[in-house]
């Protein structure tokens, strides 16, 4: 299956509510009305887009309608021009530099473990030297899980006795793995409420350590967020971001939500590049993230043809 292939099943559901929503206002007549513009805009809010960045892409719908004397037929392509915009102005280029880390953090039930046991066999494909570091001592079946991974994805993995101190666990995988050479270096952090003050700070002190451990290493800070949670999705972002200062975010479970849209909630309010979305279970369903695929999938060509 192709990667559009992939976006296109991943983001059916949302695609559809959004679909019905562009045939109630290219059912409206010759003009589009501000009922229609309305009914558009509870549309995007109810995919999850939230209700600023809705109605900010509603505004440059209509703006750019004004512009368009056949605007009735191509309203899909200003819907698709909108939301492009706002992924594209947050949306960098990504490659991790040699050796470079990666922290992987979020709430328990996100998906994180799979997601890093995901992004190792996606880096060692590419030829990569991974290491995975199980920061999770809590939870005995996330070290299950990344031993499995690691053995699956043929690279080196290093777990420290259950219970143990999470910091002290990374910063001997981190000393270790790049005295071995590692140049892809994945962590898994343990789950945590974003909003009790005394995990946030057990989290923050991993990322101090892992710059102790690997000074002037580039380090990547990704949320791992469950796409489901709706705008909880967000609140989460807005948590982590102001304690560690993330630099992108993958979302998971995209194939099984109607509300894909918080993809673009999280550029329009934070600004945060997405850099992975899983849309399955397989080993090669964490896909990287591509605005433009992102939003033909989300909004259908066949939308404009609706009558």
């Amino acid at each position: 299956m192709g990667l559009f292939d992939k976006f296109k099943n991943g983001l059916f559901k949302t695609a559809q509510q959004l679909t019905s929503g562009l045939e109630t206002v290219l059912k409206g007549g010759p003009a589009i009305s501000r009922q229609a513009l309305e009914a558009l805009e509870e549309t995007l809010v109810r995919a999850d887009m939230g209700a600023p960045t809705a109605r900010a892409i509603i505004h440059e719908v209509e703006e750019s309608a004004k512009k368009d004397t056949t605007h009735k037929v191509h309203l899909a392509n200003h819907l698709r021009k909108a939301i492009l915009g706002k992924l594209e102005s947050v949306q960098t280029p990504f490659a991790l530099p040699k050796p470079g880390i990666i922290l992987l953090v979020g709430v328990n039930g996100a998906g994180k473990t799979t997601t890093t046991g995901k992004l190792a066999a996606r880096f060692a494909g590419e030829g990569r030297k991974v290491l995975l570091a199980a920061g999770d001592t809590f939870r005995a079946a996330a070290e299950e899980q990344l031993t499995e991974w690691a053995q699956r994805a043929k690279v080196e993995f290093i777990r420290g006795a259950h219970g143990a101190a999470p910091s002290a666990v990374v910063f001997d995988a981190l000393q270790s793995g790049l005295a071995h050479g590692a140049d892809c270096l994945l962590v898994d952090t343990a789950g945590r409420l974003h909003n009790r003050s005394n995990l946030m700070e057990e989290l923050r002190k991993i990322v101090r350590v892992a710059e102790k451990a690997a000074p002037g290493v580039h380090q990547e800070k990704w949320l791992v967020l469950d796409a489901n949670t709706g705008q909880n999705a967000m609140n989460q972002a807005r948590e982590f971001n102001k304690e560690v200062g993330l630099t992108g975010l993958v979302l998971t479970k995209i194939d099984g939500t109607a509300k894909g849209g918080i993809v673009v909630a999280l550029a329009g309010e934070l600004g945060l590049p997405v850099r992975f979305l899983g849309v399955g279970e397989q080993m090669d369903d964490l896909v990287p993230f591509d605005p433009g695929l992102f939003v033909e999938a989300l909004v259908p060509v066949e939308a404009e043809h609706s009558s």
